[in-house]
């Protein structure tokens, strides 16, 4: 018999499985690695379901285990690991499904240029531009106050905006 912690749970993983692994493979850039930490999400979450206090909603909860699960792995990686992992794909010209969606889905030069992010930029504008969370969740998911999440935001949209203008140029005159 299934209980009420495994019915939410599979409930939350049918609605926000594939919007936390968005989020996760933009950070890692791993599509595997991505569906590993997004499963990582879901059980931490089920293990730790009586701690849910529903003061925040359930997605706000998740993406906060998923970005503490994702910034977990990226500290452990050890520096020539990460080095390959971001390197690894440059210049080869088949893509995968799931990068091909994502960038369909986001465009390719708004994707590249994010990704080139300092990554607190990166988790803020994809928190609250692509992901659609309020200031105040995303200071939740980030475990920060609301002023910084407002100031990361501010710095990260212009340093996107210059990144994005950069590639304009490029394309133009390149």
């Amino acid at each position: 018999m299934i209980d009420k912690r495994e019915s939410e749970i599979e409930q939350w993983y049918r609605q926000y499985h594939q919007t936390i692994y968005k989020y996760i493979v933009v950070l890692v850039k791993d599509p595997q690695q991505a569906e590993d930490l997004t499963h990582e999400t879901f059980v931490k979450a089920y293990k730790n379901f009586d701690r849910f206090r529903r003061d925040s909603s359930p997605k706000t909860w998740l993406f906060r285990i998923a970005h503490n699960v994702t910034v977990d792995y990226i500290r452990k990686m050890k520096p020539i690991q990460l080095f390959n992992e971001v390197f690894r794909n440059k210049g080869e010209q088949g893509l995968s499904a799931e990068e091909i969606f994502i960038i369909k889905e986001n465009s390719e030069e708004l994707f590249v240029a994010l990704s080139e992010l300092k990554d607190s930029y990166k988790q803020v504008i994809l928190l609250r531009k692509v992901k659609g969370f309020s200031i105040e969740e995303t200071a939740l998911i980030l475990n920060c106050s609301e002023s910084k999440v407002k100031a990361t935001m501010f710095r990260a949209m212009k340093a996107l905006k210059e990144k994005l203008k950069k590639e304009v140029k490029f394309y133009e005159y390149g």
